[in-house]
């Protein structure tokens, strides 16, 4: 896909925001007149093809973490992917015309941009994009950065390693699709067991998982087995802290916390996207897209009305932007 050239930039594009607090349905509006980002000296232009949704786009439209957010209106969105059109004087590792991908918000929740990217065009810091995978369409690559970082951190975070065990609570959303894989076919994991409802358990095997569990027949901490990590991508360590081997970690992306369970936020980093490309270009970790997207740009607030059902499997994805 080449990338338009530098004078053909509009000053003004169609973008999704909001500015007051609310549900994406009553709150989210699609404005034709939203000034096009300036680009910083650190930062690239992205001609956006393909954005995806996660649950905390909709937990900041619903003002949940205001008191640290940017000052609106708020252009939705995390994660990108698209073509770069213009480049900033200090950019070492892009060009024009170069398809990339990532999360551009640094910090999920400490002042995330006030322009996301759910828009025709936007601004991302050099150091948290990655060239986009030849293998991979840009809807698939959209799906990616917040969730497949998010999984990788997690990970590492409880010092995870081959050999060892995990439950993954939440298999089949956004991020759990990525911790199986990254657990099994990245780290080395000896079992990963994972929960999910009836209809999901199939593709969480495909996944790599050893066990699925459905959480709709078992309580997962009646298991005998206990495992080395628990990674809870649904809210649940009341639970998860029972289901953890004597010395084990449970880590949890979601609140509140019960001890010895820890929470943590993501920090994007372009890095990460390109130390797993080897994994993505092979096959061994793929994207796992809901079977309604991509939904169309015009779309939007029904497909954060689809999110927010907690029922998508996988990713939510928007495409094509205009």
């Amino acid at each position: 896909m080449a990338a338009p050239p530098t004078a053909s930039i509009p000053s003004k594009n169609k973008a999704w925001t909001y500015s007051e607090y609310g549900k994406a349905v009553d709150v989210l509006k699609l404005d034709s007149n939203v000034t096009v980002p300036e680009v910083k000296e650190d930062q690239v232009l992205v001609k956006v093809v393909a954005a995806s949704l996660n649950p905390v786009d909709s937990k900041r439209m619903l003002g949940y973490f205001k008191e640290t957010d940017s000052p609106l209106p708020i252009v939705v969105g995390y994660d990108v992917a698209g073509v770069v059109v213009k480049v900033g004087s200090q950019v070492k590792n892009f060009k024009e015309g170069d398809e990339v991908y990532g999360d551009l918000n640094e910090k999920a929740l400490d002042h995330p941009k006030s322009y996301g990217t759910l828009a025709e065009y936007t601004a991302v810091e050099e150091r948290l994009l990655a060239l986009k995978p030849k293998n991979l369409s840009f809807v698939e690559a959209a799906s990616l950065p917040l969730a497949i970082e998010t999984a990788y951190e997690g990970l590492e975070r409880t010092e995870f390693s081959a050999g060892k065990s995990i439950l993954v609570l939440g298999g089949a959303g956004g991020v759990g699709t990525q911790i199986i894989q990254l657990a099994k076919h990245v780290f080395g994991a000896s079992k990963v067991a994972a929960t999910s409802s009836t209809g999901k358990l199939e593709l969480l095997k495909s996944l790599g998982a050893d066990l699925a569990i459905d959480y709709t027949k078992e309580n997962f901490e009646e298991l005998p087995e206990k495992f080395d990590v628990v990674y809870d991508a649904v809210g649940q360590t009341d639970r998860a802290v029972k289901a953890v081997k004597e010395g084990g970690h449970v880590v949890t992306i979601v609140g509140p916390v019960v001890p010895p369970a820890t929470i943590f936020v993501l920090t994007s980093k372009g890095s990460i996207l390109e130390k797993l490309k080897p994994y993505l270009e092979s096959g061994k970790v793929k994207p796992v897209i809901d079977p309604k997207s991509p939904f169309p740009f015009s779309k939007t607030v029904e497909a954060f009305s689809y999110l927010d059902s907690n029922r998508a499997t996988g990713k939510v994805v928007v495409y094509p932007i205009p």
